[in-house]
């Protein structure tokens, strides 16, 4: 099982609460700190004094490991009553606190800034619900502010992005009068290094990477002005990490002009970015992963341009040139890389310029050009697309081949975070990730699961979403069965009943682990039906794990069979390594009844059954018993006691309801029992024969 580094867990934490502040600054330019989401162990404060397009004083209080911050014009005044504006910003890492320094003009906040003041807040209340709630009272202990202050958000006016707060003083021993000087007007030194902004501005500090940029400029040409003539292009910051684009899901893909179809493909969702020939590869929830991808990274730093960000998907093809995550899985964990492949798909940011507004039929043309210097031999790869035909034809081509489906999308959209309809995929068979909230220890290898259990999470909630018992390699089964033995637990809440047949044999683990799960459809009680594992996907807290909801009917039950035979103990588990239940075998016979059904109706049959399940007092049985199905047709073959046949689906059904496992149908049919048709042969060599 794979385990999580303390760095990139806190990589984790870092792009949800200081996404904002991220977004905003290249940190190759400006050596204001990185976003680092840091624990709690006293709530400071720091008040900077930030010269910037004009004289402002940042407020930063700390709470939940980073700083919540406001635009303060004029500064903080020590006199009751009199108001200041205070416009909210994006959160703040802590390395605020202390850090003091020059923001390069032309980068978001551009000017000098210094520590003024700082020091302990504490607020009246709980500061969560004040802040939620638009009034919050809290008191300063700092070197130059000292007493209690209020803060009371304003109504947003319309075209306004921010929430504006005004900030007051309240009366108490610290108050200053009207006529005082106040400290703002007064102090203009850093309480930590004495040094002012005008100290710091004479200073000029040089903006890292400016030369390695440049470089590669000259060498390839590359400028903003390629990018900056497409239309809905501006000019911006290079972002750390972009919220990444995701798509919903429906049966089928969209028709009609104004789309675009791409192969999806089977792997990890990268984004790429790209600074004077550095790169960080960074997976959908901000993950660094860029050691885990070396050649990948080092053939994006041959694409010539000097600051891009590309959205793309990492992925190992088979020989048959079909990318599977299993085979991205079993690549990491040996180290080969030689089938390891990134097919580059939008282009959100390029020499300077934001393309996120630029439609995408543009963002793909922009992209396609600079890959058109992509060597043969590279892993990289544009990802084509098909905006032509039929897209229905396109698609069911796609599934006879084996790929994994396709992604549709708006030619004159925009790039935009999360889902939306501008995205559509369609998969040729179901898949989805599950957590995994137990397992079924294997009954014939002591070290290995039999089957994972897994749910998902509805309102805050776990669902029971039943089991996966297929699609282990026993390499796999063996890692898992390690990984999970060591977070076992008790059996956790869940938010509906759950069949106590479910629940049989089950070892109940902390849902941390996610794992990627192709099943065939749902039962009519929401439980997987045919699911088989296809890995762990590292890339996903289990806690963000829901339902996928499709716009198409993919979600409907699984369909109900003509047979009027009733199941007894549907959940009753038939194949423990394999996690499957009687409802999942009469499921399966249903889907295959054309097929089956040929080849043992109207025959004599012999069985076995296994009323506790494959290995647990099974049975040979070749005569009608007692309380037999009324669908069994007795035959009278001349012993003592008649043997039986089906006739139909109902008959099938009925076997499964008896529990039978195993169905040796005669070679004859009824009606002509010494005349038969065809012959069985069958092979049982011994546990020593090589083949």
């Amino acid at each position: 099982m794979p385990t999580r580094s303390a760095k990139e867990k806190a990589a984790k934490r870092s792009p949800g609460r200081l996404s904002a502040y991220r977004e905003k600054r290249d940190f190759t330019k400006t050596p204001e700190p990185r976003p680092k989401v840091g624990q709690k162990k006293a709530w400071r404060f720091a008040v900077q004094r930030h010269d910037a397009r004009s004289l402002h004083f940042d407020l930063r209080l700390e709470l939940d490991g980073v700083l919540k911050s406001w635009a303060v014009t004029k500064g903080i005044s020590m006199v009751p009553g009199v108001k200041r504006l205070a416009v909210q910003t994006e959160d703040h890492p802590l390395d605020y606190l202390t850090w003091e320094g020059t923001i390069p003009k032309g980068e978001y906040g551009g000017g000098t800034m210094i520590v003024w003041d700082h020091g302990t807040w504490m607020a009246d209340g709980d500061p969560h619900e004040g802040l939620k709630k638009g009034k919050l009272i809290f008191a300063l202990n700092g070197e130059r502010l000292k007493g209690h202050w209020h803060f009371v958000r304003m109504k947003r006016k319309p075209g306004e992005k921010q929430d504006q707060w005004l900030l007051f003083k309240g009366s108490d021993e610290y108050d200053l009068g009207a006529t005082d000087l106040e400290p703002v007007a007064t102090e203009l030194s850093s309480v930590i290094s004495g040094l002012t902004n005008e100290d710091l501005e004479q200073r000029k500090q040089i903006r890292p990477d400016h030369k390695a940029r440049e470089k590669i400029r000259r060498e390839s040409g590359s400028k903003a002005s390629d990018f900056s003539r497409i239309p809905g292009a501006k000019k911006g910051i290079l972002p750390v990490f972009i919220e990444p684009a995701l798509a919903i899901e429906d049966d089928n893909p969209p028709q009609g002009k104004g789309w675009l179809h791409e192969i999806k493909q089977d792997g990890y969702r990268m984004q790429a970015r790209l600074d004077g020939g550095k790169v960080q590869l960074r997976t959908r929830t901000g993950l660094d992963w860029t050691k885990r991808f070396p050649t990948i990274a080092k053939a994006m730093a041959q694409l010539p341009v000097s600051s891009a960000l590309l959205d793309g998907e990492i992925v190992a093809q088979e020989d048959s040139g079909i990318s599977t995550f299993s085979a991205l899985q079993s690549d990491l964990k040996s180290g080969r890389r030689d089938r390891l492949g990134y097919f580059l798909f939008d282009l959100l940011y390029c020499e300077g310029v934001n393309l996120t507004g630029v439609p995408l039929k543009h963002r793909k043309t922009a992209l396609e050009e600079l890959c058109r210097s992509i060597a043969s031999d590279s892993p990289l790869r544009y990802s084509q697309h098909m905006d032509e035909g039929d897209s229905r034809t396109i698609f069911a081509h796609a599934c006879q081949m084996g790929l994994e489906g396709l992604i549709s999308k708006r030619t004159d959209a925009p790039y935009r975070s999360g889902r939306t309809e501008s995205w559509i995929k369609s998969k040729c068979a179901l898949s989805q990730e599950f957590v995994i909230i137990g397992y079924v220890p294997s009954s014939t290898s002591r070290q290995a699961v039999g089957a994972l259990v897994l749910g998902y999470y509805e309102e805050k909630e776990l669902v029971h979403a039943g089991r996966a018992g297929t699609g282990f390699t026993d390499e796999t089964a063996l890692a898992l069965r390690s990984g999970l033995e060591s977070i076992e637990t008790t059996q956790p809440k869940f938010k509906r009943p759950v069949d106590k047949a479910s629940l049989q044999n089950v070892r109940w683990v902390e849902p941390r682990f996610v794992a990627d799960i192709q099943f065939r459809g749902w039962s009519t009680d929401k439980l997987l039906r045919q699911a088989a594992f296809k890995g762990i996907r590292e890339d996903t807290a289990a806690k963000d794990v829901v339902l996928e909801e499709p716009k198409g009917p993919t979600m409907k039950p699984a369909r109900k069979t003509a047979s009027q035979v009733n199941l007894t103990h549907p959940d009753r588990i038939l194949w423990p390594d394999d996690g499957i239940a009687k409802q999942g075998l009469a499921e399966f016979y249903s889907d295959i009844a054309d097929w089956i059904l040929p080849h043992i109706t109207n025959r004599v049959l012999s069985v076995v059954r296994c009323p506790g399940g494959v290995g647990k007092s099974c049975f040979y049985a070749k005569h009608l018993w007692e309380g037999a199905d009324k669908s069994f047709v007795p035959v009278d073959v001349g012993e003592s006691e008649p043997m039986f046949a089906i006739q139909d689906l109902d008959g099938l059904m009925a076997l499964v309801q008896a529990n039978v496992l195993e169905i040796h149908p005669w070679g004859s049919r009824i009606e002509k029992l010494e005349q038969p048709d065809r012959i069985i042969f069958d092979l049982d060599p011994g546990e020593g024969v090589e083949w």
